[in-house]
């Protein structure tokens, strides 16, 4: 898949996944915005700030997850041949995706053993966002939303597996922007219009259509890299 593709498409899956999103990341969202200071007049102008804070930390920290995975896999293609190397990774990337779909849509759970894993650092890093409650400043919430962003996370960890196959450091961040992107509406939405978003979002089908989107996309890169390898036969 040429980089551009694969860039929209972290974008979409971003976006399918804003289910999963609330699931996961509702409650955070919810106390946190309950505990803003109050604007009297315009709650909502008053909580923008302090949302945007949030989520470009947590973005910044995608990012960054995002550049030390894609330097890992770039130094992973040293060990064998390049194309062999992305064609592996790009298969990998693609059962990730069909395992997550298969979560968000609540088909499988297994992806929630990867979360529990992923626990051991989050024990380690969350006591430091502990440290800036409550929140008074946008400075605080950006530095909350960078703890935030290390939050164990199924949907985050196939991502960053698809990131380890993008090129380099400089391509994994980047798919790891696109995707945090296509996260942003929804939790954006979710600070906003928490108590109106909810029923919508909790709604089975909802859940099952953004999994059937990811597993078609799961399906499309497997499909590639396959087609790839038969090429080279």
């Amino acid at each position: 898949m040429e980089l551009t593709t694969s860039f929209l498409a972290a974008f979409l899956i971003g976006l399918s996944g804003g289910a999963h999103c609330f699931g996961m990341c509702g409650g955070i969202v919810g106390a946190l915005t309950l505990g803003l200071p109050a604007t009297p007049g315009r709650p909502l102008l008053g909580r923008l700030p302090f949302l945007l804070a949030y989520n470009l930390g947590r973005l910044l920290s995608y990012v960054v997850a995002g550049m030390l995975a894609g330097g890992f896999g770039a130094w992973a293609t040293h060990l064998m041949s390049v194309h062999q190397a992305q064609l592996t990774l790009q298969i990998l990337a693609g059962l990730f995706m069909i395992l997550l779909g298969l979560y968000l849509a609540g088909w499988w759970s297994g992806l929630a053993r990867v979360e529990q894993a992923g626990g051991r650092l989050w024990r380690r890093i969350e006591p430091l966002g502990r440290r800036l409650l409550p929140v008074r400043t946008p400075a605080q919430a950006l530095g909350i939303g960078l703890v935030w962003g290390w939050l164990p996370c199924g949907l985050v960890y196939s991502a960053l597996v698809w990131a380890m196959g993008a090129g380099g450091a400089l391509n994994g961040g980047l798919l790891m922007l696109c995707f945090g992107l296509g996260t942003l509406p929804a939790l954006l939405a979710m600070g906003a219009f928490a108590a109106t978003l909810a029923g919508f979002i909790r709604q089975p089908w909802v859940r099952q259509v953004a999994g059937a989107l990811v597993i078609g996309f799961g399906i499309y890169e497997i499909t590639l890299a396959a087609r790839m390898i038969l090429q080279g036969a």
